[in-house]
């Protein structure tokens, strides 16, 4: 999730955003000297992910904070499990609370819906992949949700891998050319993904010697014709129109890969409530 440094950064810049020139309910009802405990309850059945992130938080505003975290990330939770303790200054937990929250519940909906996408294609071989669609700035923090749901990183971003996408292929003129560029301006172990929306670009894709080969808003019938097409001589993804529904199906076509942009960009937050309790 990148370095401390930027986790740190990013937090204190979500923080800044938040609390502004001061927080006017807190400061009236506390004169700063109460103390207390807050524990982080999960409200439903949910897949753990960011909890460092979700205590850095605390840190990062108060340091002299105590945090006790009593799951790990990619640990399934139940309703009514106690997920963390947090204990001191209550201005202290009240200011971090919302930024915190915002974060791990983000996460955690990331990683829980993940892994309903992974079960529901265990024991197929097929892999859950994520896409760039993204929370700006918060990529990082996505794709590790997606790792502890069980799922499998895509590309970072632009820079970290080729996938030749239909616009590339008009500016190129071909799936040929497109591939042709490419080769020998990249490194010789990083793959060359092609997109193709039917049998014929398929073709052009594993002529052109393709190591990937997407196979975009195909239906199933045509995603079959495509796996035995390819033959194994390149690895499939199958992209578009995925749901929990038609996933499975997808994965028994044969393809090697399913990307799924809902995991990051249509996650419902994980429910999970922060219950102040008084400090004996």
């Amino acid at each position: 999730m990148g370095s401390d440094a930027d986790l740190r950064e990013l937090i204190q810049r979500a923080l800044d955003e938040d609390i502004g020139s001061g927080d006017l309910t807190t400061t009236a009802v506390l004169d700063g000297t109460e103390t207390g405990v807050a524990q982080a309850v999960s409200k439903g059945d949910i897949i753990v992910a960011g909890i460092d992130v979700f205590r850095e938080v605390f840190f990062v505003l108060d340091p002299s904070l105590v945090f006790e975290a009593y799951f790990t990330d990619g640990r399934a939770a139940g309703k009514g499990d106690l997920l963390a303790c947090i204990s001191g200054s209550l201005k202290s937990i009240l200011l971090a609370e919302r930024v915190a929250l915002n974060f791990f519940q983000r996460m955690c909906g990331i990683a829980t819906i993940t892994n309903r996408y992974v079960e529901e294609v265990h024991g197929t071989g097929t892999r859950i992949l994520d896409t760039r669609k993204t929370t700006p700035t918060l990529r990082d923090f996505e794709k590790y949700a997606v790792k502890a749901g069980g799922g499998t990183n895509h590309r970072f971003g632009l820079y970290d891998g080729v996938m030749i996408k239909d616009n590339h292929i008009s500016a190129a003129g071909s799936i040929s050319n497109a591939v042709r560029k490419v080769t020998g301006t990249i490194p010789p172990e990083m793959k060359i993904e092609v997109e193709t929306k039917n049998l014929r670009e398929v073709a052009e894709a594993l002529a052109a010697q393709a190591d990937i080969i997407m196979l975009d808003n195909m239906g199933i019938p045509e995603m079959r014709e495509a796996v035995s097409l390819i033959g194994g001589k390149a690895l499939v993804e199958a992209s578009g129109n995925v749901t929990f529904s038609n996933v499975k199906e997808i994965a028994q076509t044969g393809v090697d890969l399913i990307s799924v942009g809902a995991l990051t960009h249509s996650a419902p937050a994980a429910d999970i409530s922060l219950v102040f309790k008084s400090k004996e």
